[in-house]
């Protein structure tokens, strides 16, 4: 189903669509719900501590966690208190407020905050409202949150909001769910303080959308290749050049993590699982021993039931020296510069 609707929803022309019309009503919907929060008769909610939201408009990866794991390493080098806050989408319990430690089961706390806990360092929190967990964080001592998501979650009063767009994907056919991928009307233009594009912008809703210099240019670099099985060592990506492996991806945009395995010179059998996928040790039970490639967003899943085959290809945000620079001088004014906000 979600193979289907990637297909319907990412074409670069849109079609004709029986969901047209759900997506007009949901699109209002937003339209009214933005409205009421800027003219006031919904109240955002003060966390205590500057917020900065890292999200995006459309479902699906985006490479919304490297992005907010590279922007707490460089925040936290300037002094400040990072805190980070997630949903923890598909979680167990109730939704309530959690934090959530390097050694906290995924089933507790969602896959991407676990990544997101472990690679940051920073204290981190899920929670369904992301005003509470934020609030916690700042009782914590945190003297700024990064959400990692939440664009759309508007009672959560934010200081600085950073759009992080699939320059392979871009907008899709432009429609709002369930007609398309977008969780919300395109506005012209963009509502953010600064405009991330993964990759190049080379979908057709991009390519003539910003004016030079308006959109910054992230790269999504393997740094290493992680054994699950802990006796083993790591490993560099061309290690595996020439051999035939089984690729496994439960992301919202599988192709891409594919074509960075055959674009270091393998042999790829892709195995394709939805995004979020629980997977259990049936999955990856396959009947030869090529070597199992997958995510760290797959792997925090797999690593209970891990053999001597399965590795995760670690990724890490980069940007040009000058579009580093532009996205923390583009946050940095947003935010308070005295020392009780720096923390020192």
């Amino acid at each position: 189903m979600q193979q289907r609707l990637n297909e319907l929803w990412y074409r670069e022309r849109p079609r004709p669509s029986l969901l047209q019309p759900l997506g007009w009503l949901y699109g209002s919907l937003m339209r009214v719900r933005r409205r009421a929060y800027a003219a006031g008769w919904l109240a955002a909610e003060d966390a205590g501590a500057p917020v900065v939201v890292v999200g995006n408009l459309s479902v699906g990866g985006t490479g919304k966690t490297p992005l907010t794991i590279w922007l707490a390493q460089r925040l936290k080098e300037r002094g400040y208190r990072v805190g980070l806050v997630s949903r923890g989408y598909r979680r167990r319990g109730n939704g309530a407020a959690r934090l959530v430690g390097a050694h906290s089961d995924w089933r507790e706390v969602g896959d991407e905050p676990l990544i997101l806990a472990r690679r940051s360092g920073c204290a981190t929190v899920v929670a369904r409202d992301r005003a509470a967990g934020a609030r916690l964080l700042a009782m914590g001592g945190a003297n700024l949150i990064l959400s990692d998501d939440g664009l759309q979650h508007l009672r959560l009063a934010r200081a600085c909001e950073i759009l992080v767009i699939d320059g392979e994907r871009g907008f899709g056919n432009g429609r709002v769910l369930p007609a398309g991928p977008l969780r919300e009307p395109l506005t012209h233009p963009l509502r953010a303080d600064a405009v991330v594009v993964n990759g190049e912008a080379g979908h057709a809703s991009l390519t003539d959308r910003f004016a030079p210099g308006q959109a910054l240019t992230m790269h999504l670099v393997a740094q290493e290749v992680v054994p699950l099985d802990a006796r083993q060592e790591l490993r560099t990506l061309s290690a595996f050049r020439g051999l035939r492996v089984h690729g496994v991806a439960g992301i919202g945009n599988p192709q891409r993590f594919f074509r960075e395995l055959r674009a270091g010179g393998m042999e790829v059998i892709e195995h394709v699982y939805p995004d979020h996928h629980p997977f259990t040790p049936q999955d990856l039970a396959f009947t030869d021993e090529l070597p199992v490639l997958m995510t760290e967003k797959d792997a925090v899943k797999c690593t209970p039931f891990a053999t001597a085959l399965m590795w995760y290809v670690a990724v890490a945000a980069q940007f040009s020296d000058s579009d580093a620079r532009e996205l923390l001088a583009r946050i940095l004014v947003k935010l308070p510069a005295t020392p009780a906000a720096r923390g020192q």
